[in-house]
């Protein structure tokens, strides 16, 4: 497991498909929710997305951004749009609201999100010169997945062009049916998409990507990075790590430190303390000895000492916390 696949493996799309929405100017479509993370991109057209606070960002055809919450933001024709925003959020995937026909843009109006489509135009919107906008919004939970939110901008964007296309051809294949299991399809389709997005903005040229991010390329340090991954609870010592990656152990301790920024065993430290802190919260009748144990620690005295120096707060004044959506950070690290 490297580093990458750990972080978004918690990011998953379920039912998360606001909307295919073929929209004709003026539009302004304002998406309320702030959810942790959003991604837009249009199948045809263009448009611009204005986030609540910085400047407005262009959306051209195949073209992908992501915004990070709980930043909203807004879908518009053109900066400066005469419409009228339009609030459209998780009330447009809901059942209630019309479910799958209508948030894939079916014929009738959704009455949610304000728009009446052609499911003509959402196939071809280049046809009727629409812009067709498909989102997803992605409900982010847990400590491990706040690493992957703290590496973002509130702003990402990925043009057109790179491995993203081919998702972007099968989306909308999709989006022009109606098929039994087509949700689950979608949402397989978000998370690809989102995965590809994000691959490609970390290597973009002159990028600043976080420090997992760039070690992962190095054949030592990312070998170091995949065991710490795959086997978190492992008795790892700079030595024995040094082993299994083929160099001495002051090779591996210098080139973790100059890629990571920090050296092995305190990554390992706050690795298995992120990890340890989503077991506190998900598993319900799991004690501190046994998340202890979970993460590598035969003694649960070191291991509430080492959480709370990690965290600032015991292992079992964590578990009592009430779980909810991860937080953005207010700005990036």
């Amino acid at each position: 497991m490297d580093a990458f696949s750990d972080l978004i493996r918690g990011v998953r799309a379920h039912g998360s498909l606001f909307g295919t929405s073929t929209l004709s100017p003026p539009w302004a479509l304002h998406f309320v929710d702030g959810a942790p993370l959003t991604l837009c991109t249009v199948f045809g057209g263009d448009g611009w997305i204005v986030p609540e606070h910085g400047p407005a960002v262009p959306l051209r055809a195949g073209e992908t951004i992501v915004v990070r919450g709980p930043e909203t933001f807004t879908f518009v024709d053109e900066v400066g749009t005469t419409a009228e925003p339009v609030a459209c959020g998780e009330d447009c995937a809901t059942p209630e609201q019309g479910g799958t026909r209508h948030r894939l843009g079916w014929h009738d109006p959704d009455p949610a999100c304000g728009a009446g489509v052609d499911q003509g135009a959402a196939a071809d919107p280049a046809r009727r010169g629409t812009t067709t906008l498909i989102v997803g919004a992605y409900p982010v939970r847990g400590e491990i997945s706040r690493r992957l939110l703290d590496a973002l901008p509130v702003v990402l964007r990925v043009g057109a062009g790179g491995s993203g296309d081919a998702v972007l051809e099968h989306l909308a294949a999709e989006a022009a049916v109606d098929t039994p299991g087509q949700q689950v399809v979608l949402d397989r389709l978000l998370d690809w998409m989102l995965v590809c997005t994000l691959r490609e903005w970390f290597d973009r040229p002159g990028g600043e990507p976080p420090p997992w991010w760039a070690a992962q390329r190095d054949p030592v340090v990312g070998d170091a990075l995949r065991l710490l991954h795959a086997e978190p609870a492992a008795p790892w010592t700079v030595r024995a790590l040094a082993d299994r990656t083929g160099v001495s152990r002051s090779t591996l301790a210098k080139r973790f430190a100059d890629h990571v920024g920090e050296p092995p065993l305190t990554y390992l430290t706050r690795w298995r303390m992120t990890l340890a802190a989503d077991l506190l919260t998900e598993r319900d009748t799991a004690t501190v000895a046994e998340v202890a144990h979970a993460v590598g620690y035969s003694d649960a005295f070191a291991f509430s000492a080492a959480f709370k120096r990690t965290r600032g707060i015991s292992p079992s004044a964590w578990a009592t916390r009430t779980s909810g959506p991860v937080p953005a950070p207010a700005g990036r690290p």
